[in-house]
């Protein structure tokens, strides 16, 4: 195999920029030679990366070049992956996502990617996000880029439609999802064949098989799943009743689709209430405890060991080695532009769907149709992320209201309205299109 070159842009990044570093090493054996480039704005925190970097390096006998730089453009240049993992003053902006609309009267779930502050959200990253592209495309354009960075679905969407690039999304949302159908089950993960198909966040589960027999599990899954308390996932199987198939996100996220999803979540349906959701908490804890493991991995050899052959959950670095060994590796969820994937879709949408890995890149499965209930509300979902993508690059406050009156979460005009100048107002430097001429 012929040396590679990866780029991680985001590198200092909570969990995910760790994550990415440490797969990377536990995949020492598949990439013996490459050079490793690590680009984060932020410069201690890249310091930080970049040392923990040399020492895993030294540690495994040194099968990496390690690079670091605080401007992308200095280590972009021959890269064959280019991985964008990357934010705007997350957690704060969030909070301002979660908090002005509730005192609009908008009962939303967790505000991250869908509702008004999956807008915003994608209002911050995707100028962002466009701008590493351009870059991208100046300096390595044959490179493959998996894109990390949410509102997931959004951002690839702006990437298809506003560059050349070869372009994926990865997202760990379906692990939890087969957790769930395993534990509903009582099966190991391993012995179960799942295939779930629709958008980022929400996919519905199209088969559901026993890999050694075949067998349906569906019809199990079924029976088992009324056994379980009426707490676990109220959401998904209000869902599965009205529309057939079993979701395959989990309530959180899949909650920020939904309209009514907050006649299952008291957090939502209260809005006067001053909390915020666990998601948001555990992300300021996954936060710290990054820091700390990252921290403790720099003066102590156990936890540089340790680190060592960690392997997480998230599939960037896997597909990076499918690609490079032509593994014919199938990946359970993939971000692609549909192309007839799901036929009855729109092929400009951005799918997640079930892919196979080679050196000819990641091919989306062809899945047929889905049931036409599923399918209408992904197609609306489409729409709204179409018009978001547009208000984004064009800092287009009339698009952006019109994402907001379609979108199922927000039942008033007037509340529409009014949250966008607020929400606007509120983030005003960090909202680069929509800043006055």
């Amino acid at each position: 195999m012929r040396d590679s070159c990866v780029v991680l842009i985001g590198a200092g990044s909570a969990g995910v920029g760790l994550d990415t570093l440490c797969d990377l090493f536990a995949h020492r054996d598949d990439l013996a030679g490459a050079t490793i480039g690590l680009v984060d704005v932020d410069a201690p925190a890249l310091a930080k990366v970049e040392r923990l970097a040399q020492r895993l390096n030294a540690a495994s006998g040194a099968p990496f070049t390690i690079q670091a730089s605080t401007d992308r453009r200095a280590l972009l240049p021959g890269a064959e992956f280019a991985i964008i993992a990357v934010e705007v003053n997350r957690l704060p902006l969030w909070r301002l996502d979660w908090e002005i609309p509730r005192r609009h009267g908008v009962r939303h779930i967790l505000g991250e990617n869908g509702g008004p502050g999956g807008l915003l959200h994608a209002l911050r990253t995707v100028p962002l996000v466009l701008e590493i592209a351009r870059d991208i495309e100046a300096l390595c354009p044959d490179a493959l880029v998996i894109n990390f960075t949410n509102p997931l679905s959004r951002v690839c969407l702006a990437l298809s439609r506003y560059t050349r690039l070869n372009v994926i999304g990865l997202c760990h949302q379906i692990g939890a999802g087969l957790a769930n159908v395993a534990q509903t089950l009582d099966l190991d993960e391993s012995e179960i064949d799942l295939q779930a198909v629709g958008i980022n966040h929400f996919t519905w589960i199209t088969a559901l098989r026993h890999r050694r027999s075949g067998a349906d599990l569906y019809p199990t899954f079924r029976t088992r799943l009324a056994l379980r308390p009426p707490t676990f996932e109220p959401l998904s199987r209000r869902l599965y009743d009205a529309f057939g198939l079993f979701p395959a996100t989990g309530d959180d996220h899949l909650g920020e689709e939904i309209g009514w999803a907050w006649e299952t979540d008291p957090l939502a349906a209260d809005t006067a209430a001053a909390v915020e959701p666990a998601l948001f908490r555990s992300q300021q804890g996954l936060k710290e405890m990054t820091a700390a493991a990252l921290d403790e991995a720099l003066h102590d050899d156990d936890a540089l060991a340790a680190l060592l052959d960690h392997r997480s959950d998230e599939r960037i670095v896997p597909v990076i080695c499918g690609v490079l060994h032509n593994r014919l590796q199938l990946e359970l969820a993939v971000n692609v532009v549909n192309h007839g994937a799901v036929h009855n879709l729109p092929d400009w949408m951005v799918v997640e769907t079930p892919a196979v890995v080679s050196r000819a890149g990641v091919q989306p499965l062809a899945v047929g149709d889905l049931p036409a209930g599923c399918a209408a509300l992904l197609q609306q979902r489409s729409a709204i992320a179409s018009l978001t993508v547009e208000a984004a690059v064009h800092g287009d406050r009339q698009a952006a209201l019109q994402a907001l009156l379609l979108d199922p979460v927000v039942n008033s005009y007037t509340a529409a309205a009014a949250l966008l100048d607020d929400l606007l107002a509120a983030q005003a430097g960090y909202l680069p299109t929509f800043a006055p001429t």
